[in-house]
This record gives C-alpha cells, sequence and structure tokens, in this order.
C-alpha cells in the first residue's frame, strides 16, 4: 500500500536512492538533496513498505507564484499513478495561487503536465544555468 506523506526530513541516502533511480545528475549530491528538501516550501512524498519511492517538491512565494521543481517516482513503481497522485495533492496545496509554473527536464514529460491541465506558453522559452557556470 503506498502511503504519502508531508515532510522534508529524508536520510540522503534515501533521496540518492531515489533521484539515481531515474538518473538524475543530482542523485551524486546527497547531502545537498537532503538540504534542499529541508529548505523547499512544500515536500510530498510517496512510500512503501518504508522505502522512499516517489517525491514531488514545490517552491513558492506562499500568494503568486510556485513552481514544481521535481517530480519523480521509482522506474519499478512507475506507471501506477504515484506521479498524478503527488502532483494532484501538491496542486491542492497550491489552489489560492495565481500562477503554479513548470518546466520539465525532458520533453517526454510535458505530455504529463498537459493531461493535468497545464498550458504550454505559446511566448515563454525556459531558461537554465547550471553550476557555477556563470562565472566563467
Amino acid at each position: 500500500m503506498i502511503e504519502y506523506k508531508r515532510i522534508k526530513d529524508f536520510e540522503a541516502e534515501q533521496l540518492q536512492e531515489l533521484f539515481l533511480s531515474v538518473e538524475w545528475y543530482s542523485g551524486n549530491f546527497p547531502e545537498k538533496l537532503r538540504l534542499a528538501m529541508n529548505n523547499s516550501s512544500k515536500v510530498i512524498s510517496a512510500w512503501e513498505d518504508g522505502k522512499l519511492i516517489g517525491l514531488i517538491r514545490g517552491l513558492d512565494d506562499g500568494v503568486w507564484q510556485a513552481t514544481i521543481d521535481c517530480l519523480l517516482v521509482n522506474p519499478a513503481y512507475q506507471g501506477k499513478g504515484i506521479a498524478s497522485t503527488l502532483l494532484k495533492y501538491l496542486l491542492d496545496e497550491y489552489v489560492d495561487f495565481l500562477y503554479v509554473d513548470v518546466v520539465p527536464d525532458e520533453k517526454k514529460n510535458v505530455e504529463f503536465y498537459v493531461k493535468h491541465g497545464f498550458k504550454i506558453m505559446t511566448d515563454g522559452t525556459p531558461l537554465q544555468i547550471k553550476g557555477d557556470s556563470w562565472k566563467k
């Protein structure tokens, strides 16, 4: 049975295992992940038998704008509606916000968000800078 929790305090190893299960680079920095979750506005996680199997994280200003920073589910548990449930729970917490944005890291995930009511911004363009590359 899947259990959903609103917690921010994780063991670094739990996060590392989950993030590496989906081959995310950030999984190589488990202590940074642990600190990031603790500092996040909202985190909702999915668990089965004490194992962290999914997670969604929201960053927000408290009233106006929120961003879904990450949504991931261990591949062994994908296709069971866990990602949709995590997204629904997070959106329920942002119901009074003016905007909830998401910039999927992979284009293959755009369809998932569109299925859940997100619209592709016709005039917007996602931008990103990684690490300390701006210092060069």
